[in-house]
């Protein structure tokens, strides 16, 4: 098999990232910060009220693998909440609130956010010879960030995040988006992805190639399905690529 790209989860596999979405100090700063802009609400009114437009909009979008976007949730949240409050917020302002809310949302959630060991060595010996892609399950508000803080800005392209698309992994659409945009075909590509569902079973449905890495995150296991390759340390891609190119 010739090797030509290479398309990597991004959470999970590179990056080690722990969140609490239930920390109680997102939503009661969220509360707090909204009280400046004329808006009244409560800790329990933000919360409820974010997961319910996350709902709903996952269910007005109609697709098998629904995903959000978190700053579309966010600006349905100030626009309902700014009405029932009678708040009338600067036009300026509301054009950035809601990826700041989001943004917030995210940072204060954030536990843990470190690369993998070897992660970078490898992926600069890489580098010169692949076309490297990465395509997560996420947010762009966070999910580009999050990469220039761990020093992963630069290593790759596309980077395809399924907020942006409203569908998720394991939805084959996602992974032809991303080979298109690469220039490459199925059969020259290889996925690494932590979870068996959503990254090997939905690249393995695209054609692809692929790398499970056993980091414990996501799910680890899925009746009839196998990862070509497993390794269990970043650094052991590098016997996968020869695996795949001696075949």
């Amino acid at each position: 098999m010739k090797v030509r790209g290479i398309i990597c989860d991004i959470n999970g596999t590179l990056i080690d990232i722990n969140t609490d979405e239930g920390n109680e100090q997102i939503y009661r700063s969220i509360s707090h910060l909204l009280k400046y802009y004329g808006i009244r609400t409560s800790r329990g009114d933000v919360r409820d009220g974010y997961y319910q437009i996350l709902k709903d909009q996952r269910r007005a979008r109609g697709e098998e693998y629904p995903e959000y976007d978190a700053v579309a949730v966010w600006r349905e949240f100030l626009a309902t909440r700014a009405a029932r409050s009678g708040a009338v917020i600067p036009k300026n302002k509301l054009a950035v609130l809601p990826h700041f809310l989001a943004e917030l949302f995210r940072g204060i959630s954030l536990n843990r956010l470190e690369l993998y060991p070897e992660v970078r060595e490898v992926l600069d010996e890489l580098r010169p010879r692949y076309r490297l892609a990465a395509l997560s399950d996420a947010q762009t508000a966070w999910a580009l960030p999050e990469m220039r803080l761990v020093g992963l800005d630069g290593y790759f392209f596309p980077i395809v995040v399924s907020g942006d698309l409203g569908y998720r992994k394991p939805d084959p659409r996602i992974f032809a988006l991303t080979l298109r945009r690469m220039h490459l075909p199925a059969e020259e590509v290889v996925f690494v992805g932590n979870d068996m569902y959503r990254d090997i079973h939905g690249a393995r449905q695209a054609g692809l190639r692929t790398v499970f890495f056993a980091t414990g995150q996501g799910q680890q296991q899925m009746d009839g399905v196998e990862a070509h390759y497993n390794i269990y340390r970043f650094g052991e891609l590098r016997n996968a690529l020869r695996f795949f190119e001696e075949e």
